[in-house]
């Protein structure tokens, strides 16, 4: 049996097949002991004794968030201690002289310089003698720290000295990450940024997924821990533990393979991602390559060299917080009441936020929240809102204001994944999920002339499901520097029997997928397209989109070979329902009055379950479910297609 697990700021979701169904559980998330939350709910599933369990985690990404990393030492070629602080010239406020400077994971009394050099090509001008090894690990062991990092200049090309380096500290029996297994590419800043990154939460992540590895093996004759890393694929629990930088947007990349496979069950392959949660809003776009996956990420203002997901995250969710600040500005978020306390409605919290906005407009349905699990006290939401609402007249008119600014912040996130980089959300369709996604779906869709909205099965654990369907994957890279006509079968083939061979240890069979890093010339930056005798004019192609222009006489250059190994999960084939028209009355379960647009207006209810393919009515409406509720402002047509997703034509 396979189970799918992830863990957010509120919930914990867990989705599993029955009966060629997905159904999904709900548990309370536990903060200071993820893992709880995950077995509480793997034991109301009740599985069989043969199980595994795939991850989405967030711990990695909370150690980051919160800066409650391990204390991490940093070893690097001499004279080069200080890359790790300096950084690049990138300034994200130009003309801020006050801003301040940017973090650095390592004290500067933790980062130690070694006498060795290798060349750009891989020549070994200086070896590192033994005598100074001795003293570093002296002085490292001395240090009290608890995970090392290694990464010295052009170890990418001749990983000679770092391989001595890493023999010599492993006697201090401390985790250590090295550049030449984790990274092995240039831009020797990024490359010791990643390192540190996966340093840094090392320990942490190490000792959570290897102790959540264990209690499932003890409980499970046959369980087995899996974990979905940020690129969108799955990993082993050893690799996890290893290299955890490959985990930052675990549970975010779950929601955009959800979104990628059901939208494209349903016949859409032109997509934006819309993941509202807890505590953030993540957006992502999908066109007909599949996701986009890049290389060059930002976590907490810390570049990660790795392959991740292309996602745009806006501290926007259920539980962000609503205040005015001193100049009487109506803000919210980034911080939110998470699960404790929580949004006021759910009966702890005592700070507005999104939720308790919607709950006061009319949106929530206060007796089938969670089917039933919880019950929202409206009339504590009510009247702590109106102790709130500053010197607004109504609480409606303060809720209102809340979406307004809430939406415009997500809005913005949509139009750096799309509009910013070359692509016309006229063009695609807006896949809402999470618990918050379908209630401000329609309304984002029209403020950005988006077209059509699709609420998927299970919209509220949609991460989870991605996770669930989600294919085993492993990337390989490494820096080559060559002209566009270069044989690199040899690197090819290296990087694929290396992982060809953890494949086979793991007893999975892979296909392989070549791609290169590709940039003209003297450029400073690169595109990835696809390996093969079309690539530099996929390349050109895809410049001319990204950039507005296209140099065609201009060389080209191969600065990366990459390789991903992939073995398919599942099949997933869900029953499809015989398309019988109908208005929806079957499922429709009352009335009430919800605001829109300033006023009061009579809104059908319906209940998701009872809906049929084939069923088609028009807003206002609510469609509400045991994971999330649908808003259906008026004059937007909701139809229910043969898979049970709810297809929204949103009106200009």
């Amino acid at each position: 049996m396979r189970i799918a697990i992830d863990t957010g700021g509120t919930f914990t979701d867990i989705v599993y097949l029955r009966d060629s169904k997905l159904v999904v559980l709900k548990v309370f998330s536990t903060p200071a002991d993820p893992g709880k939350a995950v077995l509480d709910g793997l034991r109301q599933v009740g599985p069989r004794s043969s199980v595994v369990v795939r991850h989405g985690t967030t711990v990695a990404t909370n150690a980051m968030l919160e800066r409650k990393g391990a204390r991490v030492a940093f070893v690097t070629t001499k004279g080069f201690e200080d890359t790790i602080a300096i950084g690049r010239q990138a300034r994200p406020k130009l003309y801020d002289w006050f801003q301040p400077a940017p973090d650095c994971l390592v004290a500067r009394e933790l980062r130690f310089g070694v006498t060795e050099r290798v060349g750009s090509n891989g020549e070994l001008l200086l070896a590192v003698e033994a005598s100074e090894l001795k003293d570093l690990v002296e002085a490292v062991g001395g240090a009290r720290v608890e995970a090392i990092a290694v990464s010295t200049l052009f170890s990418f090309a001749n990983p000679e000295s770092e391989v001595k380096i890493a023999e010599a500290l492993a006697a201090l029996g401390l985790p250590l990450s090295i550049s030449h297994r984790i990274l092995p590419e240039f831009r020797e800043y990024e490359r010791a940024s990643t390192v540190v990154a996966n340093a840094y939460v090392a320990p942490k992540v190490g000792s959570y997924i290897a102790s959540l590895a264990t209690k499932v093996a003890a409980e499970y004759e046959h369980g087995r821990l899996e974990v979905m890393q940020s690129s969108g694929g799955i990993i082993s629990a050893r690799i996890a533990s290893a290299e955890p930088v490959r985990t930052m947007l675990s549970g975010p990349a779950g929601g955009v393979i959800g979104a990628y496979k059901l939208a494209k069950l349903a016949g859409f392959d032109h997509i934006i991602g819309f993941d509202m949660g807890g505590t953030s809003t993540d957006v992502c776009l999908v066109d007909a390559t599949g996701p986009r996956i890049s290389n060059e990420s930002m976590v907490t203002g810390i570049p990660i060299g790795v392959p991740m997901l292309d996602i745009h995250t806006a501290g926007a969710g259920g539980g962000s917080i609503a205040r005015f600040d001193a100049g009487g500005l109506l803000r919210v978020g980034p911080e939110s009441a998470g699960s404790d306390p929580g949004p006021i409605c759910f009966g702890r919290g005592l700070l507005p936020t999104v939720t308790d906005a919607n709950l006061a407009l009319g949106r929530l349905d206060t007796d089938r929240f969670l089917g039933g699990a919880v019950t929202l006290d409206r009339a504590r939401t009510m009247w702590m809102m109106e102790q709130a609402k500053g010197d607004l007249e109504r609480v409606e008119e303060f809720a209102a204001g809340i979406l307004r600014v809430v939406e415009t912040s997500m809005e913005k996130a949509i139009r750096v994944i799309s509009v910013e980089k070359g692509h016309d959300p006229r063009d695609f369709t807006l896949v809402a999920f999470g618990g918050g996604g379908p209630l401000h779906a329609c309304a984002l869709a029209r403020a950005l002339q988006v077209p059509r909205v699709l609420v998927p099965v299970l919209p509220g654990a949609l991460s989870a499901v991605g996770i669930l369907l989600a294919d085993t994957m492993r990337e390989y890279s490494r820096t080559v520097m060559k002209g566009i006509d270069a044989d690199l079968e040899q690197v090819f083939a290296e990087l694929e029997r290396i992982g060809f061979a953890e494949f086979e240890a793991e007893g999975l069979v892979g296909e392989s997928f070549r791609s290169v890093d590709l940039r003209y010339t003297g450029q400073g930056y690169e595109l990835n397209v696809p390996f093969g005798p079309e690539m530099a004019q996929a390349f050109h192609a895809l410049h001319q989109r990204r950039y507005g222009f296209a140099n065609k006489a201009r060389p080209l250059e191969i600065v990366n070979v990459r390789v991903r190994l992939l073995a398919a999960g599942d099949p997933f084939k869900p029953p499809r329902q015989a398309v019988l028209e109908g208005d929806g009355s079957a499922a429709l379960v009352g009335t009430r009055d919800v605001y829109f647009d300033g006023g009061l207006h009579e809104t059908r209810l319906y209940e998701r379950d009872r809906l049929h393919a084939g069923d088609v009515f028009a807003g206002p409406a609510i469609v509400s479910e045991y994971s999330s509720a649908t808003i259906l402002p008026p004059g937007d047509v909701l139809r229910v297609d043969t898979y049970g997703n709810l297809v929204i034509e949103v009106q200009a």
